[in-house]
């Protein structure tokens, strides 16, 4: 199933990022994922939040740019090449897997999660729901 993701764009100055995450502590929300990237200037957030709707309205109501994505999250075996389960039913339906990042605890099975953008989250949905399911009982998740 997709869930959303929000993503924001920081000045790379000390302590933006904690102001970020003061913003969102302050009103009781949780990051369960998060991945940040950087340049000279500027760093990109991506996350995911237990509750993304609230989430974006406190970023954008103390002046940041949000923007909201659907991405993916599946359970992932945890040992060495576990990952190739979820990525080859997706190339093999041409589905391109333009990021991820892992989340911030474990699924239902005790293995690891991971959030995955995608050129065609609905596409992607499906095939992993047809093959990583059936083959391995797990879930996609809805967290």
């Amino acid at each position: 199933m997709s869930i959303k993701q929000i993503m924001v764009s920081l000045d790379n100055l000390p302590g933006r990022l904690l102001e970020l995450s003061e913003c969102l502590g302050a009103e009781g929300i949780n990051i369960r994922a998060v991945s940040l990237a950087s340049t000279p200037d500027t760093s990109y957030m991506r996350f995911v939040a237990d509750d993304p709707v609230k989430a974006a309205n406190v970023l954008q109501t103390h002046g940041y740019s949000t923007t909201v994505a659907d991405v993916v999250a599946v359970e992932v075996p945890d040992h060495p090449g576990g990952l190739q389960a979820v990525l080859k039913p997706l190339k093999s339906a041409n589905v391109n897997v333009l990021y991820l990042y892992p989340y911030l605890g474990r699924g239902e099975g005790g293995h690891a999660i991971v959030i995955m953008g995608v050129d065609n989250t609905e596409k992607a949905v499906d095939v992993l729901r047809k093959n990583w399911v059936h083959t391995f009982g797990q879930e996609i998740y809805a967290l």
